[in-house]
């Protein structure tokens, strides 16, 4: 093997990229279903809260539309041990960019977006540049706003991520599990 053959394919970090297109889920995935966790959030107050987001602080309360996620993936890491087992929680990244697709729509309406996830900012920072999101996408990675209003969460590889998705619209809660 030569010296330029050596490591083909892999990050500078030595990983190799995930090998799949994150806009297309694959077959077969579980289906999630309502098993009642997020039935408490139903009419709930969001907290006053300042989060730190790709686009700086915000308060999850100057929002209409707060889209609840688990994770993104990044094209630099392998996906988390058993994550196509978990049902609902593959599609993150093709979810988010349909909120990013029809922004405009919703703006036009008077709805400010944002998504969250339990993930880092650098997470976040990294997801929100290549995937050019024109919203603030929020780190929730000290658990605040899942404590309070209580969002449904997993733990995966000793991460705590926030399960399924919500929607959360003018500052009170409405679970969509």
């Amino acid at each position: 093997m030569s010296n330029r053959s050596k490591g083909r394919g892999l990050t500078p970090g030595g990983v190799r990229p995930q090998q799949f297109d994150p806009q297309v889920l694959p077959d077969g995935l579980p289906v999630p279903a309502d098993d009642g966790a997020a039935d408490h959030l139903n009419g709930a107050e969001l907290p006053d809260v300042v989060l730190p987001s790709s686009q700086g602080g915000v308060n999850v309360r100057d929002f209409e539309v707060l889209y609840v996620y688990p994770r993104t993936g990044r094209p630099d890491r392998p996906l988390l041990p058993g994550w196509d087992e978990i049902p609902g929680a593959r599609g993150c990244t093709p979810q988010s960019c349909g909120f990013r697709d029809h922004n405009a729509e919703l703006a036009a309406l008077g709805a400010r977006v944002a998504g969250l996830s339990a993930q880092s900012l650098d997470d976040q920072m990294e997801f929100a540049r290549r995937n050019e999101m024109p919203f603030p996408v929020i780190s929730d990675e000290w658990l605040d706003l899942a404590r309070d209003p209580g969002l449904p969460t997993f733990d995966v590889e000793g991460l705590v991520k926030t399960a399924e998705v919500y929607a959360l619209t003018a500052q009170k809660a409405c679970g969509v599990a």
